[in-house]
C-alpha cells in the first residue's frame, strides 16, 4: 500500500502530469499516515465486492464501488485496462434489474426492495403496530372519532 500511494505524488509534475495535486496532497496527508488502515479497507472492498458479484447480490451496489475502486487506480496514474473494467461494470450497474434473475438478487431486492419501491422488510417496519387495517379495534368497534 505504501508503495503504491507513495509512487504517485512522483507523477504531479511535468506538462502531462498522471496524477492531480490534490490526490497526491490526499495521499501524502491521509493515505500514507494511515497505510494499514488503508489496506485492510482495500482488502475488504476488494473482497465484498467480488463476492457480491460472484452470488449476484445487491449487484447494482457492487457494481458501483467496484468503479469506485477503479477509479483509485485510475486517479494515482496507472491505467492499464482499467477504463475497460469501467465500462464493463457500468453495463452492470444499468442491467442490475435483470442480474437479479440470476444471482441472490432474485430474493433480495423483493425483501429490501429498491429506491423507488420498498421491499417487504421495510413495508413490515413501517405498518401499525396496533389495530387492525380496517379501522376497528379488536372487539370490532369503530376507532377514531
Amino acid at each position: 500500500m505504501t508503495g503504491f500511494a507513495t509512487g504517485a505524488p512522483a507523477k504531479t509534475t511535468g506538462p502531462n502530469a498522471a496524477v492531480q495535486g490534490w490526490y497526491a496532497s490526499f495521499l501524502r496527508d491521509v493515505v500514507i499516515p494511515n497505510a494499514r488502515t488503508f489496506s485492510y479497507l482495500v482488502a475488504a472492498g476488494e473482497t465484498l465486492v467480488g463476492v457480491a458479484l460472484i452470488l449476484g447480490a445487491l449487484t447494482g451496489a457492487a457494481a458501483f464501488f467496484g468503479v469506485v475502486m477503479n477509479a483509485d487506480y485510475l486517479l494515482v496514474g496507472a491505467v492499464s485496462a482499467k477504463p475497460i473494467r469501467i465500462i464493463l461494470a457500468a453495463l452492470v450497474m444499468l442491467a442490475w434489474r435483470n442480474a437479479g434473475w440470476l444471482g441472490l438478487d432474485r430474493w433480495l431486492l423483493p425483501a429490501l426492495g429498491t429506491p423507488w419501491q420498498p421491499g417487504g422488510v421495510w413495508a413490515r417496519a413501517a405498518a401499525p403496530t396496533s389495530g387492525r387495517a380496517d379501522g376497528r379495534d379488536d372487539m370490532g368497534s369503530a376507532t377514531g372519532a
